[in-house]
């Protein structure tokens, strides 16, 4: 059917708002929504567009402002000031699965030739920064220390890319000469960009703050103006708008500009995803083959190249394998880096449309793996300890003659813990010989043998676990974690477990809904926490405060409270 650009353009939007709805009401992610849309209406698909050049230029100002939006939201001071062990396990990662994905794609396929290989083994390489954190968010694992370890990881890979961009125009020239001449040209363009955005775009986008039409017009303006001078001196336009993104990401207007670009972005990605999922030919043996080989290769690839480092760091089973299981699926960069290489002649379209199947199978696989990550931990325990990777030993510190034994058990150590420690040694320090923390967190219970509390490593729904602590000895036992918190287990099912190895222990649970207080006592709880009561009451108190003009004083001893205080987990 023979179009024009406008048509075109309705014609793919539609299409990815129709499968967009069908693969949300899934809940499977929107990019595999906008590939289908673009294969449905594609040459391979219905036909409605059979030349998808008409959008292709317009896919490309999507392309651009993507990595200008990505840029955005790096965090420079996060990228400058990464943990050791994130750093060395971002370097082994990245540096790791791009050496061997390069030594199978080029030996064994799919790739056509070695530079080919080159641009599958770095797109292998990345994974999905849009998909991770979304689901860790969804699990309240964000600010763990495996969600550290895995956004540090991430932030580290698009740094990566930024290196790769600036070598990508001279990768079929791989000469010392050619080389050295691009990073001069990378030079000059961040030298640019840095200069700019440090002595001319501050005073600008101060200039027009208030005119929002302005503060939109003015980061599109730099983002392609970047992009342009890119172009000029011979680099990626994706790698100017990316700096462009990075450099202002830290201006105090950076979240108002992404506010007003996000929807506009939002609008040119999707028709990028969907031109792409147009040059996704049938499915055949061939791709849905080659597309397993990919995805076990870069699931392998991410577990031998994360778990050893960060057991070898002393971070346990756990903390060492969630990492990796995290990791485990392509970049939507990916995608876009094969693109860049297609549009270079370095790339098939053969190996975009296995990219791009083993994308939206992996896209698929790793959602259910990452909300499954705990499970797969438990079950994979016995056989690490069997290759040689034991876990860590779960008794951290042995009572000695005259000490007092642990009565005082707190099973899992978050913030709530981490408060209630603080309050221990400010009023009851004489409490503290009595306690002892069972916690799987390699980081946390460095700092509390630090200040002399016992610690078990180890997971807190596993009975044999709490058997092997002394839980049977306790007297008062407290969870403060809730069911969302809690993995593999409920606040409930920890209640019952207890109850049958301690009968006469005081045991102290938290509950979310106050529709399942009565029942956690009627299952033997001696008390119910309800920090939304607690909440509700400080707000009351605000409230009142606000009535009488007192905020100012309560935020005053509020932050002075603060700042006297030495917490395990601040």
């Amino acid at each position: 059917m023979d179009h024009g650009i406008v048509a075109d353009i309705a014609c793919c939007i539609i299409a990815a708002w129709v499968v967009g709805v069908l693969c949300q009401v899934a809940r499977q992610p929107l990019l595999i929504a906008y590939l289908l849309a673009g294969f449905a209406i594609g040459p391979n698909g219905f036909k409605f567009i059979t030349e998808p050049e008409s959008i292709r230029t317009t896919s490309e100002i999507g392309l651009i402002l993507l990595l200008f939006m990505i840029g955005l939201e790096m965090d420079l001071k996060k990228m400058l000031g990464s943990g050791r062990a994130i750093t060395i396990t971002a370097l082994v990662q990245i540096y790791g699965c791009v050496g061997l994905g390069w030594l199978f794609f080029s030996r064994i396929g799919p790739a056509g030739s070695g530079l080919e290989a080159l641009y599958l083994a770095v797109a292998a390489a990345m994974s999905s920064t849009v998909i991770i954190i979304k689901l860790l968010h969804d699990k309240h694992e964000l600010e763990t220390l495996t969600g550290r370890i895995t956004v540090g990881i991430l932030v580290l890979q698009d740094v990566f890319v930024i290196l790769f961009l600036a070598i990508q125009p001279n990768l079929k020239d791989p000469a010392l000469g050619p080389l050295l001449e691009a990073f001069a040209r990378v030079f000059q363009l961040v030298g640019a960009a840095y200069f700019t955005s440090r002595f001319v775009l501050p005073h600008v986008f101060k200039l027009v703050a208030r005119q929002p039409e302005l503060v939109l017009v003015g980061a599109l303006a730099w983002c392609f103006a970047m992009s342009g001078l890119a172009g000029y001196l011979g680099l990626s336009r994706e790698m100017g708008a990316l700096i462009a993104g990075v450099m202002v990401s830290t201006f105090p207007y950076t979240l108002d500009v992404v506010a007003r670009v996000t929807s506009i972005r939002d609008f040119f990605v999707t028709l990028f995803f969907v031109s792409l999922g147009m040059i996704i030919p049938l499915p055949t043996w061939d791709y849905l083959l080659w597309m397993l080989v990919v995805s076990v290769v870069l699931v392998i690839t991410r577990l031998i190249t994360v778990f050893p480092v960060l057991f070898r760091m002393g971070m346990g089973q756990r903390m060492s394998l969630l990492p990796a299981v995290n990791l485990s699926q392509l970049s939507e960069l990916s995608l876009v880096l094969l693109a860049i290489g297609k549009a270079s002649g370095d790339v098939s379209e053969r190996t975009i449309s296995i990219a791009a199947f083993s994308f939206a199978f992996l896209a698929i696989a790793s959602t259910y793996g990452i909300l499954q990550s705990d499970a797969i931990v438990r079950r994979a325990a016995p056989w690490l300890g069997k290759l040689g990777f034991p876990d860590l030993p779960a008794t951290g510190h042995e009572g000695g003659p005259g000490e007092e034994e642990p009565t005082v058990f707190i099973l899992g150590f978050s913030w709530t813990a981490s408060s209630l420690l603080e309050e221990i040694t400010r009023e009851k320090p004489g409490l503290l010989p009595r306690l002892k923390v069972i916690d799987f967190n390699p980081e946390t219970a460095k700092e509390l043998r630090a200040r002399g509390i016992p610690v078990v490593y180890g997971d807190i729904s596993r009975r044999d676990m709490l058997e092997h602590a002394g839980v049977a000895r306790a007297e008062v036992i407290i969870c403060s974690l809730s069911d969302s918190i809690l993995r593999g287990a409920s606040n409930r099912r920890m209640l019952l477990q207890l109850r049958t190895l301690n009968s006469h222990a005081q045991i102290i649970v938290h509950a979310e809904k106050l529709a399942d207080v009565a029942g956690l006592y009627a299952d033997g709880a001696s008390y119910v926490m309800t920090p939304r009561l607690l909440e509700a009451r400080d707000l009351l108190t605000m409230l009142d405060a606000a009535e009488n003009d007192l905020v100012g004083e309560m935020r005053a001893g509020q932050l002075a409270c603060l700042e006297e205080r030495r917490e395990v987990i601040p």
